[in-house]
């Protein structure tokens, strides 16, 4: 789909726009809308401000929120701590609930359960670098995988074709002179033509009747 000018609404993949912008496009205004610039400084993402400079994964300090595990940690460990911490609070709060429902402490527990599960949440997403590049390996190997069986399957048919070929050139007789019966007949006939379109005297009527008899006769 296309506007009056003739630029594409839509994003294009990104090598689909590449071949779009040749010079004929360029010239007969039909390219695809440039990119929109780099962000410079602060943008705005689910409700939170970001700045260009920003990690891709930002501490738990920058966003006001209690750290519960040290700085130098092992995320295995710290998420078996943490998810023994919740599943401990959640029982003491269903304990609240049975006794005194109307007790300040359940509020303190969701709020100790709200903290836990935002510390586990941090920590999950700290892998998502390492999950990114172990997807990236997994679609490399399997398209690694598909290249390989495309080419063993071409030098299979390769080698099948090969050995057709062969066994046709083995096929063919070495021997390729015609039979000399027909190479005679030819020569015969040649002969004949030949004396056909000389002019005819009428003593020369007597000697082409003997030599077309013999023409024939050798023939037969």
């Amino acid at each position: 789909m296309a506007d009056n000018q003739g630029v594409s609404a839509f994003p294009l993949p990104p090598m689909q726009y590449v071949n779009n912008y040749s010079d004929d496009n360029i010239k007969r205004n039909k390219a695809p809308q440039p990119p929109p610039p780099p962000v410079q400084d602060k943008y705005q993402m689910f409700g939170q401000t970001f700045t260009a400079d920003d990690a891709i994964i930002r501490p738990l300090e920058a966003s006001g929120v209690r750290r519960l595990y040290p700085q130098a940690y092992d995320h295995k460990r710290e998420l078996k701590k943490l998810n023994h911490s919740i599943l401990i609070n959640f029982l003491d709060l269903i304990d609240i609930l049975i006794r005194a429902p109307d007790s300040p402490k359940r509020a303190e527990k969701l709020e100790d359960l709200n903290l836990l599960f935002i510390n586990m949440h941090h920590l999950i997403n700290e892998y998502r670098p390492h999950q990114a590049r172990e997807t990236l390996r997994v679609m490399m190997e399997e398209q690694k995988k598909q290249r390989n069986e495309i080419s063993d399957k071409f030098q299979s048919n390769l080698d099948h074709v090969t050995q057709v070929i062969d066994s046709a050139v083995r096929a063919i007789p070495e021997d390729l002179n015609l039979d000399s019966k027909l190479l005679v007949e030819s020569k015969l006939l040649q002969e004949a033509a030949a004396i056909k379109e000389e002019p005819m005297e009428d003593d020369h009527i007597d000697s082409l009747d003997q030599m077309m008899c013999k023409i024939v006769d050798e023939m037969t």
